[in-house]
This record gives C-alpha cells, sequence and structure tokens, in this order.
C-alpha cells in the first residue's frame, strides 16, 4: 500500500470531509471537524476519514467512516478504525448498512438487539426499520465491549 499518513483534522478538512460524506451516502449530522481523524497521502491528498461521536445518551460512536472509492480496498479504513479504537471509551457502538457487520466484527463488534442499545440507537434503529422496510435495507447496530 501507498504510504498513508492518520492525522487528526484541522478546520480546512471540514470541505473535504463533507463532500466525502455525501459522496459515499451516509449521514451528514454531526460533522464536527474536531472529533475527525483523515486519511491523506504524502502528497497531502485527502483519502478517507472517521470519527468518534458522542451522543446526548452518554454513549460513544464510530461514525462517519468513509474511504474515497479510488482508495477503496487498500487498508484505509482498516488503519482509521483500529487508530479511533486505539483510545477510544468502551463500549463503542457504530451503526452499518447488514452487508457490512462482517466487516466490523474484525474490530471486536457484534450486532445488538433492540434491548441492549442505549436510547439515541435503539430510537435510530427504530426508524430504519421503518424506513428500511421501503428502501429495501437493513441497519445493523453493534458494539464493542
Amino acid at each position: 500500500m501507498d504510504e498513508v499518513i492518520l492525522r487528526q483534522a484541522c478546520a480546512a478538512d471540514l470541505p473535504a470531509i463533507r463532500t466525502l460524506i455525501y459522496q459515499v451516502g451516509i449521514n451528514p449530522l454531526g460533522l464536527n471537524w474536531r472529533r475527525f481523524l483523515v486519511a491523506e497521502t504524502q502528497a497531502g491528498e485527502f483519502i478517507g476519514c472517521g470519527q468518534l461521536k458522542p451522543h446526548f445518551d452518554g454513549s460513544m460512536e464510530l461514525a462517519s467512516l468513509a474511504v474515497v472509492p479510488a482508495w477503496r480496498g487498500r487498508g484505509v479504513a482498516r488503519r482509521i478504525i483500529q487508530q479511533l479504537m486505539r483510545n477510544a471509551p468502551r463500549p463503542l457502538y457504530l451503526t452499518c448498512l447488514a452487508h457490512l457487520g462482517a466487516f466490523y466484527e474484525k474490530f471486536g463488534f457484534r450486532v445488538l438487539g433492540p434491548e441492549e442499545m442505549p436510547p439515541y440507537f435503539r430510537r435510530l434503529y427504530w426508524l430504519a426499520r421503518l424506513a428500511g422496510k421501503f428502501l429495501c435495507w437493513k441497519l445493523l447496530v453493534m458494539k464493542a465491549d
């Protein structure tokens, strides 16, 4: 893999973060650049990001994980996840589409039932379940201890 550099985001990264989040079609809410880790090439090209996002109920989420299409399959997401998880409080939660569940299991996440979810994720789960009936997708809520 070409050399990838991970670093804390700065204010100047926010436009690239927003663009990538919209490009990959994930939740664009709560994009506070101060919580983001970014991946870039040695030449300074922005190639991915992720954040640890706190919620009102005290839960912490691994969120906004995205890699530009040309860099997928090259270990960028894995490195972002590992770095974010290194000092993250536990438990750590995430939401993902069902087909991505096996990927996150490699990092110690497991799928939760609604009764195991903190309030924020339980509400999101039920809303997504309702929407998923019409959009033909399933959302998972996962947890790493």
